[in-house]
């Protein structure tokens, strides 16, 4: 391993650690929230009333009772010292930006551009891929200002957003490799969240926690926009988190139809968030809990398992299968592999170029090329199904390196 690649593997482990921790915080506090602003109860306590409580919350945790209080609009004044929350957005887009740019932007021409999907320059790809973060943005950003305060205007940012959301994946799946397109999407609704975050949640609540203090008259609208930005980001954490998994599996990402697989499990998870939302509410107010969205959104996953299932070898088509030689593997090693794992470069530590290093890592070829399907990355050399075939039948036949 060079020691360029070594830094840049210490650069990846740094940010994609960083990205976890401070992910972790910003999803906790968001869907905690989420659900503290979905199970508030009116208060009943006179006092509480008085000083303009709407709704208020017992809860046990730690050893310990709390007891939150959310106030109409805003609190007739406020302490000197509140607590924000902003700096795990920032982070959690700062530090995945950056592993994006590691792993992709300075890899463009391998790892983000696909020549049998798209055969553009690393330039164009960039430009191409930073747009899709800004373009999303402004047309959710639009959705929300023209739909989101008419009537049944939940309804109509809903399909708006899927439709963006679909063509956006559509164009991504045609432009780019495939895990790199998975990866975009993500990172364009996180780019959204963040955006919300920035733009609308934070400078709303400055707006009124300076018209508080100035003893003006607070504007409504501010919390409206906050809560409708904070609900959506919300509903985006689960598509967000599956775009981003996906790229450790080649079969889920590679596929004709990569572009309806992503949508499809996108859906699925920001119904199934949707149904523990608008669980937290119905249980306050003593509805059922509405889990027919979950079970809409575990169905479509089930039929995703079910059309991307390999399919099986009817009675002895497999045994009956000629077995490979050691020649006929080496020749798509030298052609496919040798690239990274050659005399010239050894990514991973991995060598594939004689008879005895290829027995050595038979499992790691097998299980990245033909199982999990993320070598070679982004399929950079072009390897065909019909040599994954032949790996497979080398492998399962016992490896043969003679």
């Amino acid at each position: 391993m060079s020691f360029d690649a070594y830094l840049l593997d210490w650069a990846n482990l740094l940010l994609r650690w960083a990205h976890v921790v401070t992910a972790i915080a910003w999803i906790g506090s968001s869907f905690y929230f989420v659900f503290l602003d979905s199970s508030l109860e009116q208060p009943t306590d006179p006092d509480l009333v008085a000083k303009g409580v709407d709704g208020e919350l017992w809860a046990v945790h730690g050893g310990g009772f709390y007891h939150p209080q959310k106030y109409v609009v805003a609190p007739p004044r406020l302490p000197e010292r509140l607590h924000w929350f902003y700096w795990e957005s920032y982070a959690t887009w700062g530090t995945g930006f950056g592993l994006f740019t590691v792993l992709y932007l300075f890899n463009a021409g391998t790892f983000l551009i696909d020549r049998s999907v798209h055969d553009w320059s690393p330039a164009a790809a960039i430009a191409t891929a930073l747009a899709f973060l800004v373009v999303f943005w402004i047309v959710y950003d639009a959705i929300c200002r023209v739909f989101g305060r008419r009537e049944h205007g939940e309804l109509l940012v809903g399909i708006g957003v899927v439709i963006a959301v679909t063509v956006a994946s559509w164009l991504a799946c045609h432009w780019f490799a495939g895990r790199a397109a998975f990866l975009l999407i993500g990172a364009m609704l996180a780019t959204t969240m963040t955006g919300n975050v920035a733009h609308w949640i934070i400078p709303g609540q400055r707006k009124v926690v300076a018209q508080i203090r100035a003893g003006e008259p607070v504007d409504p609208i501010h919390g409206w926009r906050g809560k409708q930005r904070s609900v959506h980001n919300t509903y985006f954490t689960l598509p967000v988190i599956v775009a981003m998994l996906s790229n450790h599996y080649g079969w889920l990402v590679e596929g004709p139809n990569n572009w309806l697989v992503l949508v499809l499990l996108m859906l699925a998870g920001a119904l199934i968030r949707y149904s523990f939302v608008a669980r937290h509410r119905a249980a306050v107010e003593g509805r059922r809990t509405p889990w027919e969205h979950a079970i809409v959104g575990t169905l479509a996953i089930v039929g995703l398992v079910a059309w991307l299932a390999p399919e099986r070898p009817r009675g002895g088509a497999q045994a009956a299968a000629a077995p490979v030689a050691y020649a006929q593997v080496r020749a798509v090693i030298d052609q496919r592999c040798a690239m990274c794992h050659g005399d010239a470069v050894q990514q991973k530590g991995v060598s594939l170029q004689t008879a005895e290093l290829l027995g050595r890592h038979a499992q790691q070829v097998y299980q990245q090329a033909v199982v999990l399907r993320q070598m070679p990355f982004g399929n950079a050399t072009q390897m065909t199904e019909e040599e994954r075939a032949l790996v497979k039948r080398w492998y399962e036949g016992g490896a043969p390196v003679k």
